[in-house]
């Protein structure tokens, strides 16, 4: 399926929309990125401990569709739910672009990483009768790669995985490449799934500007930069002390779990399933993009308070 400039340009506006520019900047979004294309900017997509939910929300992307991403925008170098190789072949495939595209392909990793027992709780693969752990593979293409997104927050800050007791070890990207020495840049994309949205956003920002400015915690501003709590439907209940106590009730969700308080991201603009809903709307916030979750912000329906 080819990809119309009719589609391109509306691909760039929202691209525009989700880094917060104006449309007016809409005509050098549209020339860089038809530049970047050009060489399709090669990705190598990694999965670690994780349940696949990121590539699935990354899948569901809508306008354009994500064939139209993959094969039009950037070229997926190696990603093993979504491309026909398997087994050594594909890991040839990875170790391929590696070479080739060194210091200039990205890296998106999924998932944490196991870090006891050697990384063996996450194999990736054998290649010549040689075992290739998730650890092994975050270190030697993290070297190689001109950046790296740590998507979901497994990847961002070991997520479920490394909550206690943590009998794999399982780390973030940034805690493995610190302990090893790495300095590669590192942008988190945290969400239990993160929205498609920020994924994308974040890919086109780092193609036409370079890593865009991050908070304490290595995410976007761009979409990490605004608290839940100040923009939640509910607020005007919170200050008045209304609180909800069951579902269907009018009132702040705040006894009932919510951790908006605590949580920073633009999920109340942006919404999920093509702007259809969002946590809150339908329950609370549970604070998955935040470093804390999972052992924080559990039990889910809790209050902080």
């Amino acid at each position: 399926m080819d990809l119309s400039r009719r589609d391109f340009v509306k691909l760039c506006g929202a691209s525009a929309a989700g880094v917060g520019l104006s449309q007016l900047a809409l005509p050098p979004i549209v020339q860089a990125l038809e530049k970047a294309a050009a060489g399709n900017p090669p990705v190598v997509w990694i999965m670690g401990q994780g349940c696949t939910g990121c590539s699935v929300s990354i899948l569901n992307t809508v306008h354009p569709t994500i064939a139209e991403v993959l094969l039009k925008i950037i070229s997926m170098k190696f990603h093993e739910t979504i491309m026909a190789a398997s087994g050594e072949l594909a890991l040839e495939a990875q170790d391929k672009a590696a070479e080739e595209f060194a210091g200039k392909f990205y890296l998106v990793v999924e998932g944490s990483i196991p870090t006891g027992a050697d990384g063996m709780y996450a194999q990736i693969g054998t290649m010549k009768g040689k075992t290739r752990t998730m650890l092994s593979e975050v270190l030697h293409l993290g070297t190689k790669a001109a950046a790296v997104l740590a998507v979901g927050t497994d990847a961002a800050y070991g997520g479920i995985p490394a909550a206690k007791p943590n009998p794999t070890g399982a780390k973030s990207v940034m805690a493995v490449f610190k302990e090893h020495g790495i300095k590669t840049p590192v942008i988190n994309v945290p969400g239990c799934p993160p929205n498609p949205d920020w994924m994308v956003g974040t890919i086109a920002h780092v193609l036409l500007y370079g890593v865009p400015q991050l908070d304490g915690e290595g995410r976007p501003l761009l979409f990490y930069g605004t608290l839940i709590h100040d923009n939640c439907p509910y607020r005007g209940y919170f200050e008045y002390g209304v609180f909800a106590k069951q579902f269907n009730d009018d009132g702040c969700r705040y006894k009932l779990g919510c951790k908006g308080p605590e949580t920073y991201a633009d999920c109340w603009k942006r919404k999920w399933n093509n702007g259809v809903n969002w946590c809150v709307q339908n329950a609370i916030c549970i604070g998955c993009v935040q470093p804390d979750f999972w052992d924080k912000y559990t039990p889910i329906y809790q209050s902080l308070g």
